[in-house]
């Protein structure tokens, strides 16, 4: 598990006491909304991740040609949410089994991926995904991507905090709220209280 020299590199700067990772599920709106409501996550930011572009734009990112996910880095206290539930919340609010898609979304952009800053998470998301696929919780087995952090770029100030600041739009409705729903229906006792 080493870093891809041939990709740019950016760095990361984690606030003590606080562990990062970066997580690709779709839209970056979507993933965003979930993890914003977790106990013990500080701060959610929407990006771009693992391409071979620097600085890329989300019109860049759209074209499935720079490399980039859609993904959020998701800052979180160790001893209030362990990386473990935050990657169950991750598995069970999107669909991990299809290769460049989730809905209506499609190419490599919304690829279903997990970017890990140490070695450690690394494991931990493979061997996750591993016992889920020998388990068959899908019909289908998790396609998910697992592999080191090389880059990641916010996205344009339009893409953060989507969700709760333009909740009333119809792709709000019909798309991430049902994410929403899913979280608080199954995992409400990770939710902020």
């Amino acid at each position: 598990m080493q870093e891809n020299p041939s990709l740019p590199q950016t760095s990361v700067e984690i606030p003590l006491g606080q562990s990062v990772i970066t997580l690709g599920a779709g839209c970056f709106w979507c993933t965003e909304a979930v993890f914003q409501r977790l106990e013990g996550v500080e701060k959610v930011t929407s990006g771009y991740a693992g391409g071979f572009v620097e600085n890329p734009s989300y019109k860049a990112v759209c074209t499935g040609t720079t490399g980039h996910a859609e993904v959020v880095q998701v800052f979180f206290q160790p001893e209030k949410i362990k990386l473990e539930e935050i990657l169950k919340v991750f598995w069970a609010t999107h669909d991990p089994t299809t290769l460049n898609r989730q809905g209506a979304d499609v190419g490599p952009q919304y690829r279903s991926s997990i970017f890990f800053h140490r070695a450690e998470q690394g494991e931990i998301a493979q061997r996750l995904k591993d016992e889920m696929n020998n388990q068959q919780v899908f019909n289908k087995p998790i396609v998910t991507e697992i592999t080191p952090f090389s880059n990641f770029y916010p996205a344009e100030s339009m893409h953060h905090n989507y969700y709760n600041e333009n909740g009333f739009q119809p792709y709000c409705q019909f798309v991430i709220k049902p994410k929403v729903d899913k979280l608080e229906k199954y995992f409400s006792d990770l939710l902020q209280k």
